[in-house]
This record gives C-alpha cells, sequence and structure tokens, in this order.
C-alpha cells in the first residue's frame, strides 16, 4: 500500500472520529434540555437528534470549506512544505477529538469550534510564529465565551420569570397558558424559522436579504399560531380539590418568613455544600411564600401543572429540534473542513483557501456524529438536563427558546457564537431566575474550567499529534 493511501485512510479515520466526538458531546447538547425535563427520554432524543443532525450535516452541510476553520491562520506559509498541512490537519482532528471525548466523559458541554480552532491555532503558530495567526479573528471567538452565554442567560432569565408571572401565578394557570400559547408559538416560529436562514441553510447560500427572511418568517409564525389556537382549544381539564383553597392565612406567610430569617443567619455561617443546600431551601421557601402571597397552590402532582406543562412539552421539542437541524447544518465543518482540506491536497498538491468538500465525506461526518450521539451523548445530556438545575418543559423551552433566540441575533450582527455556551447559558439563566441556590454551582465552574482549557489542550494535542505523524511518515 502506498504512502499517501495510507495517510488518507488515518486522515478519514480522523475525521470520523473528530465526528463522533462532536456527536458524544456537541449533539447532546440540544436534546439534554429535553431529556431533563423529562419532554424526551434519551433514546426519544438519540432518535431524533440523530436524524435531524445527519439531514442538516448531509443534505444542507458546507460543501465549500476553508482549508483551515475560520482562516485563522494563513494556509500559504505551507507553499512548498505541502506535506506539513496534512500533518498537521490530521493532527488537528486527533487532538480536537481526543479533548472533546475527554470532555464527553466527565459530561463537560464544551464547544467543538473552539477545539478545532484551538488546535489549528497551536500547530500553526509552532510551525510559522506568532505573525501567521489573525489575532482579530482568534479575539472574537474567544469572546464568545462571555457573549454567548450572557445574551442567551438574560433572554432566558426574562422570558421564564415572565412565563412564570403570567401563568404559574394566575388563579387559572390553564386558561392562561391556553390565552398565551399561540403567542407564543407565533414568536417561537418566527425565531426558529429565521434560525434556520441564518444559520442553518447558509450553505445553501439562498443569499436571502432580512426583510424577505422576516416576512417568511412572520407568516411561518402567523400560520403556526393559528393552527395552534384551534388546537389548544380543545384542551380539557378537571379541576382538582386541592385549588378549592385560593389563599393562604396571614399567619402562614408570617411563618415563612420568620423561618427564612433564621435560614438567612444560618446561610451565612455555613459554607461547602451545606451552604449551597440551605440556598436551595431559602429559594424553595421564598417560592411558596410568592405562591401563598399571590393566592396560587399549585402542585407538581396537579392536573392544572400537568396541562401546562404538557403545553410547554411540544414547543421544547420543536425548538431542540430546530437547533438540532441548524447544528448539523452548521458543524459538521469542524469535521469535514480539515479532512477536506488534506484530500484535497493528496489529491493535487496545491495549497488552496478553500477545497470542495465531496458528497461522500459530509455522509461520513453525519454518519460518525450521529453514532457518537447515540454511544455517548448521554452523558453531556445529564449535565445540561439534570446536574446544572431542576428542569421541567416550561424551564427547558426558555432555555432552548433563548439559544434559538441568541443564535439569530447573533448571526444577524456578525457575533461570535458556540452553540453550547449559548444553551448552557440559557439553563444557567433559567436556574437563577429562582435564585443562586437552585444551581448546581460546583457543575457550573467546572464547566467554565473546561471551556478555558479548551484551546490550549486542542492546541498542545495538534502539536503533538503533528510530531508524531511527521516522524512516521516525514
Amino acid at each position: 500500500m502506498e504512502i499517501e493511501t495510507i495517510i488518507l485512510v488515518i486522515a478519514l479515520a480522523s475525521g470520523f472520529y473528530m465526528a463522533w466526538s462532536i456527536g458524544a458531546n456537541d449533539v447532546a447538547n440540544a436534546m439534554g434540555t429535553s431529556v431533563g425535563s423529562g419532554a424526551l427520554t434519551v433514546k426519544q432524543a438519540v432518535i431524533l437528534a440523530a436524524f435531524l443532525e445527519f439531514a442538516g450535516a448531509f443534505f444542507v452541510g458546507t460543501h465549500v470549506s476553508e482549508t483551515i476553520r475560520k482562516g485563522i491562520i494563513n494556509p500559504e506559509i505551507f507553499t512548498g512544505h505541502e506535506m506539513d498541512l496534512v500533518f498537521g490537519m490530521m493532527g488537528a482532528l486527533l487532538a480536537a477529538g481526543m479533548w472533546l471525548q475527554i470532555a464527553s466523559y466527565f459530561g463537560w458541554p464544551v464547544s467543538t469550534t473552539h477545539s478545532i480552532v484551538g488546535a489549528v491555532l497551536g500547530f500553526g503558530v509552532m510551525y510559522g510564529g506568532l505573525a501567521v495567526a489573525d489575532w482579530a479573528k482568534v479575539a472574537s471567538i474567544v469572546s464568545s465565551w462571555i457573549v454567548s452565554p450572557l445574551l442567551a442567560g438574560s433572554i432566558a432569565f426574562v422570558l421564564f420569570s415572565t412565563i412564570r408571572r403570567i401563568i404559574y401565578y394566575s388563579d387559572n394557570p390553564v386558561g392562561k397558558a391556553k390565552q398565551v400559547t399561540p403567542y407564543l408559538v407565533f414568536f417561537v416560529f418566527l425565531v426558529l424559522t429565521l434560525t434556520l436562514v441564518f444559520k442553518g441553510l447558509k450553505n445553501l447560500k439562498l443569499n436571502m436579504e432580512f426583510p424577505q427572511a422576516f416576512a417568511i418568517a412572520v407568516v411561518v409564525g402567523l400560520i403556526a399560531s393559528l393552527v395552534s389556537y384551534f388546537l389548544v382549544k380543545r384542551i380539557r381539564i378537571v379541576r382538582v380539590s386541592e385549588r378549592s383553597l385560593v389563599r393562604q392565612p396571614v399567619t402562614v406567610s408570617n411563618q415563612i418568613a420568620k423561618a427564612l430569617q433564621h435560614l438567612e443567619k444560618a446561610s451565612r455561617k455555613a459554607f461547602g455544600e451545606t451552604k449551597v443546600r440551605i440556598e436551595h431551601i431559602k429559594q424553595n421557601l421564598a417560592d411558596i411564600e410568592k405562591e401563598a402571597e399571590y393566592g396560587t397552590t399549585i402542585e407538581r402532582g396537579s392536573s392544572e401543572y400537568n396541562t401546562v406543562e404538557r403545553i410547554f412539552v411540544y414547543l421544547q421539542i420543536l425548538s431542540a429540534a430546530f437547533v438540532a437541524f441548524a447544528h448539523g447544518a452548521n458543524d459538521v465543518a469542524n469535521a469535514v473542513g480539515p479532512l477536506a482540506a488534506v484530500i484535497s491536497l493528496l489529491k493535487t498538491g496545491v495549497v488552496a483557501m478553500k477545497s470542495e468538500v465531496p458528497l461522500w465525506v459530509l455522509g461520513l461526518g453525519g454518519v460518525g456524529i450521529v453514532i457518537g450521539l447515540a454511544t455517548w451523548g448521554w452523558r453531556v445530556m445529564l449535565t445540561i438536563g439534570k446536574k446544572i438545575t431542576e428542569l421541567t418543559p416550561t424551564r427547558g423551552f426558555c432555555a432552548e427558546f433563548s439559544a434559538a433566540i441568541t443564535i439569530v441575533v447573533a448571526s444577524k450582527m456578525g457575533l461570535p457564537i458556540s452553540t453550547t455556551h449559548t444553551l448552557v447559558g440559557g439553563v444557567l439563566g433559567v436556574g437563577l431566575a429562582r435564585g443562586i441556590g437552585a444551581l448546581n454551582l460546583r457543575v457550573v465552574g467546572n464547566i467554565v474550567i473546561s471551556w478555558i482549557i479548551t484551546i490550549p489542550a486542542g492546541a498542545l494535542g495538534a502539536i503533538f499529534f503533528y510530531y508524531v505523524l511527521k516522524t512516521i511518515f516525514g
């Protein structure tokens, strides 16, 4: 077997490994909230995400990829030393894939884009020096650590707080939910249609201007809203006996207030896990105090609570489906971009700024993503859906929808964005709406640390694999 054939086989394996790692880590983010809230089982989430991610990757995935992802280094430095670029791209795929696998094992949701960018940057700077990198682009990518979660978290906080006040604090939650749902459906379809146009379908090069895209999104939203109006009207509920006590006696509110004062004193003296648990109890008690004050006594097991949550189940699944499709279309390039560069270079011997991505390579990436999701995706799903904060369909919808809004806004404004950081920010925002005690700060801290480590981990790994491959084949 010729050396070039062996290198091609290793490159294909590296690309498939990277795609597998994307499925195990990044794809799980889109479905994590749905699993955590109980809207979908793990099996249902895997099947739905597998279909949508593969469809996005294969049918509308990028057919022309940048030779070096995001254009962060100049490929012209490899002219005359083309095989060094081949080894570098293979090393970047292996390094990014390995870091994503490690992160997935521990359940850390990290950015696949940052992983491959860090790997390419590390190899490029090692090879050509600091001057070969476009540091302005690197800075904009790093800034997404702050931009993505902050924007999504703020939207999720406001959205969940508003829904909770309008629906759950009303005397007739189901009636309010029926009134609000058509409006919510309109905005959901409006935003998600724009998400596809700006994020998921950009590779079709539709070149649709914003006024045209917005007009189409409005029409889709109005149609969906009208359909939902008639569907929601059919929802019936049998009132439950515990709703007969609308208001609690004043003495109950007074005693709760005293208990909160005692807990506040205990919290100031406590530390570690005990302090976190006390803060969680304080928040729950504060919620009960509000319910007593507003005259609502909704119980989790009540028919009304379940009916309202059932409405939001469908909205959450819809949001997750759109995000998964858009992710498959956009982020498959993290695996196939460097692979396409290697294939093109081995075939032509020329370093190009952009290279064609064969359809079978997109298929390889799509299959790798699906297998990664099916085998290890549950680990990150568990972190997103269960470990950061407790999720219900309403909370999960708010987190997922805020991520979709953030993707639209950032894509239109040209801001750097990370799907992973955006979704995590949405979950954090929903948790904060219930108080800091509703968040597992230890898990949040581990996630933030993993984000910071991602770029240097990819960089060091790529340098290591570059020298290994060059030693073997150079």
